[in-house]
C-alpha cells in the first residue's frame, strides 16, 4: 500500500473521489496546525477557529460516510471505528476547553500542543494506512459516490465542539441543522469583526 501523501490526485481518482477530498483537507489541516503551533496569543485564538472550521465539518462527514464505509469494507473495522471515535472524542474535549477565555497561560499550551499531535497523527494514520487500505478494496466509482456525499455532509456540518453531538451520536441528525445554522452565523460574525473598528468588534464579540 502507498501513502496518498505519496500519490497524486490523478492516482486517486477523480475530483470527486473520497481520497482526493479527504487528501485536500489534510493539506488545509496540515498547514493551520503549523500556524497554530507558532502563533501566540490573540493571532492563535483565530487559527484555532480556521482549524475548528476545518476538523469539525470533517469529523461529522467522517462519522457519517467515511465511518460505515470502513466497518464493511476492512477487516477489523469496528475496532479502527473505535480507535477513532475515542480519538475525536478527546479533539472535541480539548477545542471545548480552548474556548475558555479564563484559562492559565501554561495549561493552554498545554492543551494546544495536545491538540497539534493528536491531529497530526490522525492525518499520518488516515493517509498512511486507513485510507490506503480502503483503497485497495473499494473500486473508484464507488469512492466517488463516497467523496460526493461525505463532500455534502461536510458542507452542512457544525464548524465547532459541541458535546450532544458526542453524546447523541444516533440523533445527530435532528440537531444537525440548527447547529450548523448557529456556528455558521457566528463564524460570519467573527470574520466580520476583524475588519470594524475595536469598538463594534468588542460587541460583536459579546454578541457571539
Amino acid at each position: 500500500m502507498r501513502s496518498l501523501a505519496d500519490q497524486v490526485e490523478t492516482q486517486l481518482g477523480s475530483d470527486w473521489s473520497l481520497l482526493v477530498r479527504q487528501k485536500r483537507d489534510h493539506q488545509l489541516l496540515v498547514v493551520l496546525l503549523e500556524r497554530l503551533s507558532r502563533d501566540p496569543g490573540p493571532d492563535q485564538d483565530e487559527v484555532l477557529r480556521e482549524v475548528c472550521r476545518v476538523v469539525f465539518p470533517h469529523a461529522f462527514a467522517d462519522e457519517s460516510v467515511l465511518w460505515p464505509a470502513v466497518r464493511k469494507h476492512l477487516p477489523y473495522g469496528e475496532t479502527l471505528v473505535q480507535q477513532m471515535d475515542e480519538e475525536r472524542r478527546e479533539v472535541n474535549e480539548l477545542a471545548g476547553r480552548l474556548q475558555d477565555e479564563d484559562l492559565e497561560p501554561t495549561e493552554r499550551s498545554r492543551l494546544v500542543e495536545r491538540l497539534h499531535g493528536l491531529l497530526l497523527d490522525a492525518v499520518r494514520h488516515e493517509e498512511e494506512v486507513l485510507l490506503p487500505l480502503l483503497q485497495s478494496r473499494v473500486e473508484e466509482g464507488r469512492l466517488r459516490q463516497l467523496g460526493f456525499a461525505w463532500d455534502v455532509v461536510r458542507r452542512a456540518a457544525p464548524t465547532r465542539p459541541h458535546p450532544v453531538l458526542v453524546r447523541h451520536r444516533v440523533s445527530n441528525c435532528l440537531v444537525l441543522l440548527p447547529l450548523t445554522i448557529l456556528d455558521r452565523s457566528r463564524d460570519r460574525r467573527e470574520s466580520s469583526s476583524r475588519v470594524v473598528p475595536d469598538e463594534a468588534r468588542t460587541a460583536l464579540r459579546i454578541a457571539s
